[in-house]
């Protein structure tokens, strides 16, 4: 299956970009504001939450505005992403009932669009940072790693949500409220680990991964503190191990896809 993969990868590795390039240019396409909307959403959002969590509720959390645009920015890639990958097979019934094309493709098109729109929401955090004087550090480099392992492990919950939407009409509504709850232990707009009461705030960032790699981003780049190393590779394992058999699901399966939508 491996050498599958790779022959898959490179022959529709261009396709996934093209398309994804075509997806973000159709989306603004009859807008006044065009890209702008990706910078913007996000940006109310943070005003919205900051208002509410640090002027009504009274969060003490520094730079709090930063802060939670960090988290709406990586909370959106990922809700994003699995959320499109359930109906993903349905929603390109035309595309894959005339040609052949590994399904996960699919995702993988969706990875490029919402990872772009997250790159610009980080823009933005830089931007922040610097209005904020927040002080940099050589840990603001694991940025790049968490990111990697956020893209990777949506990627592998995005193939096997896609393939289990295909058989099962009602997982988008489980999905919704499977994702209200976890947007709200996840820490979005509030430090998991200091707001919920010990042990238990520490094992809820242990072992929900959006959790951890909110706090590693934040810690990182805000706070000038090294994540825990052995938990992001153990995350970084899982998400291979998710990816590797959402592939390998897909492969065994996607020849009924087609019959079954």
């Amino acid at each position: 299956m491996f050498r599958r993969f790779i022959r898959d990868m490179r022959k529709y590795y261009r396709y996934s970009i093209v398309a994804a390039r075509s997806e973000l240019r159709a989306e603004v396409a009859n807008s006044y504001l065009n890209w702008l909307w990706w910078v913007l959403e996000p940006f109310c959002f943070m005003l919205i939450y900051t208002f509410m969590f640090g002027y009504v509720f009274g969060a003490k959390e520094p730079y709090f505005p930063v802060f939670i645009f960090i988290g709406i920015s990586m909370w959106d890639f990922f809700n994003r992403m699995v959320k499109n990958s359930v109906k993903i097979v349905k929603n390109n019934k035309a595309i894959v009932s005339k040609v052949y094309l590994p399904k996960y493709i699919l995702v993988l098109t969706k990875l490029w669009v919402n990872g772009f729109k997250m790159i610009i929401s980080f823009a933005i955090v830089i931007v922040m940072m610097a209005a904020y004087r927040v002080p940099v550090t050589w840990n603001v480099l694991y940025f790049v790693p968490v990111l990697a392992v956020l893209m990777l492990l949506s990627f592998g919950c995005s193939c096997w949500l896609m393939h289990y939407g295909v058989f099962v009409e009602d997982l988008s509504n489980v999905l919704d409220i499977v994702l209200r709850i976890l947007f709200y232990l996840t820490g979005v707009f509030y430090n998991v680990r200091k707001r919920i009461p010990a042990p238990y705030g520490a094992v809820l960032t242990k072992y929900n991964p959006i959790a951890f790699l909110l706090e590693s981003m934040r810690n990182s780049l805000l706070y000038g503190q090294t994540p825990h190393r052995k938990l992001m590779l153990g995350w970084l394992a899982v998400s291979l191990i998710l990816c590797w058999t959402g592939i390998r699901k897909v492969y065994r399966n996607e020849n009924s896809y087609v019959k079954a939508i």
